[in-house]
């Protein structure tokens, strides 16, 4: 894949502003003295769907329409914000859409995709056998099988990058999570239509870390589970796509543990009232974790979705981390 010009970039966003204003991103103080630099969130979790994927659901479907493709609707596989875009972006074309979860998915991401209309289907263990299952359907459907990771997905999604780095263009790094790589790859890609020089950190679970071990590996590497309560990060198999992309163009990959992304979920919700699921609060764990390096330097941080069940937010602000054990 490509990146691509900051005309791209800006033919996306009047798109994506079609139907949803773009999101805020504030510098919260109590978060910076914790973190000991100035530190600005870009709020995704204000997207209509809570989420950014939100963003690359309405440009996939738009280059969908346009491509002529014959079809009646779409399948796709999703730990459920990915699903949400999805979903809502086909109702919007008039569309059916299946989306496949795994078994033990979270029930508020599966009610939300059911209420834009979806059809969620329970298959597998985990997000990469309920993306098996959904080749397999599209294969036997005829349904379009919109993948975890495409071009028109991360022209979207970069959208958010270039709201961020066109409000805050002196950032000197931005912590992204990584799970199929939509996030991380379009804040890679706004930094290089912009001409910047903004470090781009990513941030995986410790307890899914194949992103990670990929990256510094320089291959693709799986790993045999990614058991961790943070969903949007529980991705055993990189997308070799995404990988191509962001092992050139992120500075490096920092692993956070459930703990470390359990206790970011609350200081966020302390500092600024805003919910976080688990992977919107694992770049706030990173920097963190890295707070000696980062030192009075002024950085971004992707709350990337707000879509946390209340069961486990509840656990969560109680001082638990949530356990995940594989589903049968």
């Amino acid at each position: 894949m490509h990146l691509f010009a900051s005309k791209d970039l800006e033919e996306a966003a009047a798109l994506v502003y079609r139907y949803m204003s773009p999101t805020p991103q504030y510098a919260w103080p109590q978060i910076s003295e914790k973190a000991g630099a100035v530190v600005w969130i870009k709020h995704e979790n204000h997207t209509p769907a809570g989420a950014f994927k939100v963003r690359g659901g309405i440009t996939f479907m738009d280059w969908l329409r346009r491509s002529g493709s014959p079809t009646r609707g779409i399948v796709t596989a999703t730990r459920g914000n990915h699903g949400q875009s999805q979903a809502r972006a086909a109702r919007a074309a008039g569309l059916a859409a299946k989306i496949v979860v795994p078994h033990g998915n979270s029930v508020e991401k599966n009610a939300v995709m059911r209420g834009f209309g979806g059809e969620v289907i329970e298959y597998g263990r985990d997000f990469d056998e309920a993306r098996a299952e959904a080749r397999r359907l599209a294969a036997e459907t005829g349904l379009f099988l919109v993948p975890p990771f495409h071009e028109e997905i991360v022209r979207g999604v970069a959208t958010y990058g270039l709201e961020l780095f066109s409000a805050v263009p002196d950032l000197n790094a931005v912590y992204v999570p990584i799970g199929c790589g939509s996030g991380i790859c379009g804040v890679i890609a706004a930094r290089e239509a912009l001409g910047l020089k903004t470090e781009v950190i990513g941030v995986v679970s410790a307890h899914a870390p194949a992103a990670k071990l990929s990256f510094e590996a320089g291959r693709l590497i799986e790993t045999e589970t990614a058991l961790t309560f943070a969903d949007g990060m529980a991705v055993r198999i990189p997308v070799e796509d995404a990988f191509a992309i962001y092992s050139k163009g992120a500075s490096r990959i920092v692993a956070v543990s459930d703990e470390e992304i359990a206790e970011a979920m609350r200081l966020i919700y302390r500092a600024t009232h805003n919910v976080a699921e688990g992977a919107g609060a694992a770049p706030l764990a990173a920097l963190l974790k890295e707070a000696s390096a980062m030192r009075c330097k002024k950085v971004g941080l992707i709350l990337s979705g707000a879509n946390v069940d209340a069961e486990i937010f509840m656990k969560v602000l109680a001082g638990e981390t949530p356990t995940v054990t594989v589903s049968k």
